[in-house]
C-alpha cells in the first residue's frame, strides 16, 4: 500500500469530528447547542493553526481571517447545497436554547 493510500483524508478525519457531534447530540439532545461548540472548537483550533503557520500573527491577521472564512464560506456552501439536492429528516421539533442564537433566515 502506497503512503497515499495510508494517509487519511480531510473527509475521513471530518467524518471522524460529525460522528463525536452526533454523539454529544445524542447525549445533549441540542443540535444548536453541539453546533455552537463545534464552531468555537473550530474557531479555536483554527487560531492555533495560524499562529503556528505564521511568522508574525499580529501583522497575519486580517489575511488569516480573510483565508479561514473563505475557506469555511465555501465548505459551508457546498454542504447547504448538498441538504437541498438531499434533506435530512428531523426526528422531532429542535429544542429551544435561548444561550444559542437560532438561525431563521432573516
Amino acid at each position: 500500500m502506497s503512503e497515499e493510500q495510508k494517509a487519511t483524508t480531510i473527509f475521513q478525519l471530518a467524518d471522524q469530528f460529525i460522528a463525536l457531534a452526533n454523539e454529544l447530540n445524542s447525549q445533549e439532545q441540542d443540535v444548536g447547542k453541539v453546533g455552537t461548540a463545534m464552531r468555537f472548537a473550530a474557531a479555536r483550533f483554527n487560531a492555533f493553526e495560524a499562529a503556528i503557520k505564521s511568522s508574525d500573527l499580529k501583522a497575519e491577521k486580517d489575511n488569516a481571517l480573510e483565508w479561514f472564512t473563505k475557506e469555511f464560506h465555501d465548505m459551508l456552501s457546498d454542504n447547504l447545497d448538498d441538504h437541498i439536492q438531499n434533506p435530512p429528516k428531523a426526528a422531532e421539533e429542535p429544542k429551544k436554547d435561548e444561550s444559542v442564537q437560532v438561525f431563521n433566515g432573516q
